[in-house]
């Protein structure tokens, strides 16, 4: 969990912006899905995946950009002359996707129709049927990327389906950051990194995790109100997205997931492009964790309270101020025990300061 943090930190170091693009791919991984990246050429999408081999040491690492002249061989290797003697039609996959641990297919949506059906099956199944026979393959996950999304009618809704997570990466934005990438100082940077065996500890321990009775619940909420929006992601999408949460909270060292941590599946549950804003929308008004927000509603009130104890002349409006304050710190000190968020204590250190001064200025004691 610590390297996997600290690989994200380094990252996060390494290109600016993509602070979102890199937690997701890092989840991804945890989680055994796959991540797409839609944006202009030079975003830096294949530079961010291609960290995947220095980061995961002893894992097989296979990239390929693809046209719509690609043919099998390049991803699944050419067919075997000595085994064809025999009349025996098997390909030769050394090297190739069938073999990879982790794969960037870059132009994704340029497969044909002869590469389609086999790359379906191992993105899903992580199968490889070579003469016939199914092979198992060690994928874990594969970063899809492409410039633009597919266009209705192409044949390729099976394949943009299979991709749990999708990002839209766009150019830098801020100034300082854009200054700083065009002078590469960020590109030196020392690499963390865990080997394939400890990468495999933490998607076990990911498994792991606990969901609580109330993620299910936000789940089926927004899943509900996706559905009165005519937005219906299939169960299996549903199911999967479990997996995410799960790695998600362990990546972040907790056992058990978080209501907030739904909040990542805003990038997974919408079907077609039209429904992305609409979903982003519903699911972060639903998945907002409710100790934070509880922690947000307290601090103004806490914050309008204090002003109004320390300059009311009113000795009755003072008292009742008091007494609110102190309502409040009995809340705080209850929700502490459930939350180690720093804003709870900052808030019982301002209340107990206030209801003090209150005191010796009214109460006389």
């Amino acid at each position: 969990m610590t390297k996997i943090i600290d690989i994200k930190n380094t990252l996060n170091q390494k290109y600016f912006e993509r602070e979102n693009e890199i937690e997701a791919m890092l989840t991804a991984i945890v989680a055994r899905q796959h991540i797409l990246l839609i944006g202009s050429a030079g975003t830096g999408k294949s530079a961010i995946s291609s960290e995947l081999k220095n980061v995961i040491k002893g894992s097989n690492y296979f990239q390929w950009l693809l046209t719509q002249f690609s043919t099998p061989e390049e991803l699944f290797g050419v067919i075997s002359i000595k085994e064809l003697e025999n009349g025996i039609y098997k390909r030769n996959i050394q090297g190739k996707l069938p073999e990879a641990h982790f794969a960037f297919l870059d132009e994704i949506f340029k497969a044909n129709s002869a590469i389609l059906n086999s790359l379906l099956t191992i993105i899903n199944e992580r199968l490889f049927y070579n003469n016939g026979s199914p092979l198992k393959t060690p994928l874990m996950s594969i970063v899809g990327s492409s410039n633009e999304y597919p266009e209705e009618g192409e044949g390729l809704e099976a394949l943009f389906d299979r991709f749990l997570l999708r990002f839209e990466v766009e150019y830098i934005k801020d100034e300082n950051n854009f200054i700083q990438m065009l002078k590469g100082d960020n590109q030196n940077i020392q690499m963390p990194s865990l080997t394939l065996d400890e990468l495999i500890q933490e998607q076990f321990l990911a498994d792991t995790v606990n969901i609580p009775v109330d993620v299910y619940n936000v789940l089926a909420e927004i899943r509900r109100l996706l559905a009165d929006e005519g937005i219906r992601p299939s169960d299996r999408r549903f199911k999967q997205s479990l997996s995410l949460l799960k790695a998600k909270a362990h990546i972040e060292g907790r056992n058990e997931v978080l209501v907030g941590d739904i909040l990542l599946l805003k990038n997974a549950l919408w079907e077609t492009v039209d429904q992305k804003t609409l979903t982003s929308q519903i699911v972060t008004e639903n998945a907002q964790d409710k100790v934070t927000l509880l922690i947000q509603q307290r601090e103004s009130e806490v914050d309008e309270l204090c002003k109004q104890g320390y300059e009311s002349n009113d000795t009755d409006t003072k008292i009742e101020t008091r007494k609110k304050l102190l309502t409040i710190e009995k809340e705080l000190e209850e929700l502490k025990s459930k939350s180690n968020n720093p804003a709870i204590q900052s808030m019982l250190n301002k209340i107990k300061t206030t209801t003090v001064a209150i005191q010796e200025s009214v109460l006389g004691f």
